[in-house]
């Protein structure tokens, strides 16, 4: 992330979660640490993995004061190992202590993200398929979810409603059939906006390919069905298979040569990495 996307996008919501952690003053620190100590702590990596969120970790404490300084030792998409040092905060020994687990939750969700995203986007090295992420991403989240699974080698769907067309079943149940509603997004939405629909059987296909949708999903169908719709799409509009898609499971969509295959695991399913801020002393 650039600082222009931090401070447009991040900041506000960054302040949120420490705002959340620290009601009205942070007990513990105010304790044992009641007037200003510099010192440094080192952010330690506890399981191999793909690391993803350091601008947003480094964030979070110059938030907290401005004058924080973190010295990394990797960056964004690097593979990273147990043991591993990756970064050194240096600065006032209350803030350190205060942002720290906010700063951990970010960076900890945020590679674990990478890190599962990575291990799934391998698996399709080879071909011409794309691993795309979802809108099923935790609230207020959803901007640093997606930005993690760019890192970890996917890409990202629509980011939100207002950014493309997606008829779903209840869509095409509101508008009464994939014809009508095809038809009804084409009359109200910009040209500029492609049409995707999310189809359940081929006859459900036909009907929105002869309607003119510039993309359709293909949901929940078996590997059979969905590779006789790949070769009725050709040339006619991309193809995008969903439906409970995880790194166990990949494997059978691989050789079936759709354009893309979405996977709300990505953002919804993915552990955290290991990650921990140790060894925290005065300088």
């Amino acid at each position: 992330m650039n600082d222009i996307t931090m401070k447009v996008n991040a900041d506000a919501l960054i302040m949120s979660a420490l705002s959340e952690d620290i009601t009205s003053e942070d007990i513990t620190t105010a304790s044992v640490m009641k007037t200003y100590q510099k010192g440094e702590v080192e952010l330690i990596c506890k399981q191999d993995g793909v690391i993803a969120g350091l601008e947003v970790f480094k964030r979070v404490f110059e938030l907290l004061d401005s004058k924080t300084e973190v010295e990394f030792f990797c960056k964004d998409g690097d593979p990273v190992k147990n043991g591993e040092k990756l970064a050194v905060v240096t600065g006032d020994i209350r803030v350190l202590l205060s942002g720290e687990r906010t700063a951990l939750n970010y960076l900890q969700r945020m590679s674990g993200i990478a890190t599962y995203t990575k291990n799934i986007a391998d698996m399709l090295k080879g071909t011409n398929t794309k691993l795309l992420d979802t809108r099923k991403t935790t609230p207020n989240m959803r901007v640093f979810e997606k930005y993690a699974v760019k890192v970890g080698g996917g890409y990202n769907h629509r980011y939100n409603l207002s950014d493309g067309i997606l008829l779903k079943d209840n869509h095409i149940g509101a508008a009464g059939s994939v014809a009508k509603a095809v038809q009804m997004a084409k009359e109200y939405a910009p040209f500029v906006r492609k049409i995707e629909v999310e189809v359940e059987n081929l006859d459900m296909l036909k009907e929105a390919l002869t309607a003119g949708a510039d993309i359709i999903m293909l949901d929940n169908m078996s590997v059979e069905d969905m590779k006789e719709a790949v070769s009725l799409c050709k040339g006619k509009a991309e193809t995008e298979c969903s439906g409970n898609v995880t790194k166990e499971n990949i494997k059978r969509l691989v050789d079936i040569g759709v354009d893309y295959i979405s996977s709300g695991a990505l953002t919804h399913s993915s552990p955290i990495l290991d990650l921990s801020l140790k060894n925290l002393h005065a300088v």
